[in-house]
């Protein structure tokens, strides 16, 4: 993240476009809170999201995951696309809860950039942790 610049970041416009993105509205994510090289998501749990074993899926826990990524890293100064995604999931969920995943960015290069994820549930315990690397491109 550059520093000495002022920042022009349109965060309702960014925060208006994440939310409507096919993929997140889809599952129904939300953004809770939107700054330069953070964001924060959060996720109804639903039926629908259960596995075999009723407990919620890995993937969804996952998308959060990658949603928080890709908001915080894209509220910089360039376009950032994934190109690697480390998961550790350290609890399971059963449904009925909220999740919030919260990404910041760690670093913010001309060709990459790399954010910490992690995920809990309402009541604070950590379901996942991650990090991620993404290739910058010019806006």
């Amino acid at each position: 993240m550059r520093s000495g610049t002022a920042d022009t970041t349109d965060y309702d416009a960014l925060r208006r476009a994440f939310d409507k993105s096919p993929f997140a509205a889809f599952l129904g994510m939300k953004l809770l809170d939107l700054a330069r090289g953070y964001a924060k998501v959060s996720l109804v749990m639903d039926a629908k999201y259960l596995n075999w074993d009723q407990r919620v899926h890995g993937g969804l826990v996952s998308s959060l995951i990658d949603q928080a990524f890709g908001c915080a890293l894209n509220t910089l100064d360039r376009n950032y696309v994934a190109v690697q995604l480390s998961i550790s999931f350290m609890s399971t969920l059963r449904g009925d809860e909220t999740i919030v995943a919260e990404g910041r960015v760690v670093h913010a290069g001309m060709s990459l950039g790399v954010a910490e994820m992690t995920v809990k549930n309402t009541q604070g315990k950590t379901i996942a942790t991650a990090t991620g690397t993404a290739l910058g491109m010019a806006k």
